[in-house]
């Protein structure tokens, strides 16, 4: 019995250590500052006609000062512990920070549509009350329509968008299509009824991913949210400018980052690349962004693919501006 409970005890403290050095390494985040000549550097002369602000994770704010369309809208941003242990919700004040800040409550009469890029709660989670405060249509798949009914938004604020279809919001022209989710324990299924929070993280359900071509006057930007892609389905879309999820990218094979360039930048034409979905989403949007901390991801792999990848085809790469406005076309020289 005795030495029972000497191993139980060993165990106990052998769990204990082993905890805290995960809790260690999950606070660890590589530095930014070896990207340093990759940085956005300052935001132009003249104020640009069309505004393009990144605001974490896969939120990316367009606004060409009569109309403003929204990806994902993810504010709340709760702990690892509450996500991996406990329930999440929109999180009202934080809501409230992240329109304050990114200027969308002093422009809420023309915000336009909410685009979930998939129904992850770090996509989709907020949309639905972002879109409340806004009058905005929450635009998406069956899941983020769910998402969106459980919250209470009304059914003349959803719509199911049809795949390829465009959806013309003031000078804006929006173009779902197929992509999926970076290969993850998180990927698939679906939300097949209102859900509800305060929920489990993991009942926010991918549904369908999307990666959203928009297209303004001569302008044109994909945002492909998630380090993921469906194989050929962007063969005919062209796109000078690709905002492009690395989120796990680091993780994957090479041979998967090949195809992966090859599926949404090489296919689209484009000329600049703008990393995003890489920074530490636990992590409150009121602090400065920090690269997701291994061993959940290799932000230095992903990175050094990118650099490599751009320097050999003449593809700009560019860490973005948070919380400023870009001219994300700024000196490309596009016909």
């Amino acid at each position: 019995m005795r030495i029972l409970k000497r191993l139980l005890v060993l165990l106990l403290a052998l769990c204990i250590i082993a905890a805290a050095g995960l809790a260690y390494l999950l606070h660890r985040h590589p530095s930014l500052q070896p990207y340093d000549a990759l940085r956005w550097q300052g935001g132009p002369a003249v104020s640009p006609e069309l505004k393009v602000v990144f605001l974490g994770v896969s939120t990316v704010l367009l606004d060409d000062g009569e109309t403003a369309i929204l990806t994902d809208g993810f504010f709340s941003r709760p702990g690892k512990l509450q996500t991996f242990l406990g329930q999440v919700a929109p999180e009202d004040d934080a809501i409230a920070r992240g329109l304050q800040r990114s200027g969308i409550t002093e422009m809420k009469s023309r915000l336009a549509a909410v685009i979930p890029v998939h129904s992850h709660y770090d996509h989709a989670m907020d949309a639905p009350e972002v879109a409340r405060r806004t009058n905005a249509l929450l635009v998406g798949s069956e899941s983020t329509a769910n998402v969106g009914r459980g919250w209470g938004l009304p059914e003349s604020q959803i719509r199911i968008a049809n795949m390829r279809e465009p959806m013309r919001f003031g000078r804006f022209t929006v173009t779902l299509f197929p992509s999926q989710h970076a290969p993850t324990g998180f990927t698939g299924g679906r939300i097949e009824a209102p859900l509800k929070p305060p929920i489990r993280a993991a009942d926010y359900k991918e549904g369908q991913s999307y990666a959203v071509l928009v297209q303004h006057e001569k302008k044109s930007l994909l945002i492909n949210g998630s380090a993921g892609f469906e194989p050929g389905a962007l063969k005919d879309v062209r796109a000078a400018v690709v905002m492009l999820g690395i989120g796990s990218l680091g993780t994957r094979s090479d041979d998967y980052r090949e195809a992966y360039w090859r599926e949404t930048v090489a296919t689209v034409q484009a000329k600049r690349v703008i990393p995003i979905h890489w920074e530490d989403f636990w992590l409150s949007s009121d602090e400065p962004m920090k690269p997701m901390p291994p061993p959940l991801d290799k932000f230095d792999v992903s990175m050094r693919f990118l650099h490599e990848r751009g320097m050999k085809e003449g593809v700009d790469i560019r860490l973005p501006q948070q919380w400023q406005t870009m001219d994300v076309w700024r000196e490309l020289h596009t016909p």
